[in-house]
């Protein structure tokens, strides 16, 4: 059974045209969670897509202040995850869990 708590590790996939080049060398970028850990991205990965994880990489992405008709305003920060798959692994992101 899958632990819910893997939901709230990994938000969205990024599908960006970067991340799509990344899909060539078997990389997948998913937005995570600001508080998870790499292992604990890698053990949510491989639990919801059954997919064998060799390397996880994160960035933590500072949001920026903007102003919008006079109020100024904060974007939120984001951590972004590169998780290499194993040889012969694969995952679509385009289609749903």
């Amino acid at each position: 059974m899958i632990n819910l708590a893997h939901y709230d590790i990994i938000r969205s996939p990024v599908i960006t045209e970067k991340a799509t080049i990344a899909a060539e060398q078997n990389k997948v970028v998913f937005n995570v969670a600001i508080t998870a850990t790499k292992p604990e991205i890698k053990a949510a990965v491989e639990a919801l897509f059954k997919v064998k994880v060799t390397a996880v990489n994160t960035l933590v992405r500072q949001g920026k202040v903007k102003r919008f008709r006079g109020f100024v305003g904060k974007r939120d920060d984001v951590k972004k995850a590169i998780v290499t798959l194993a040889e012969g692994h694969r995952i679509d992101v385009t289609t749903g869990l």
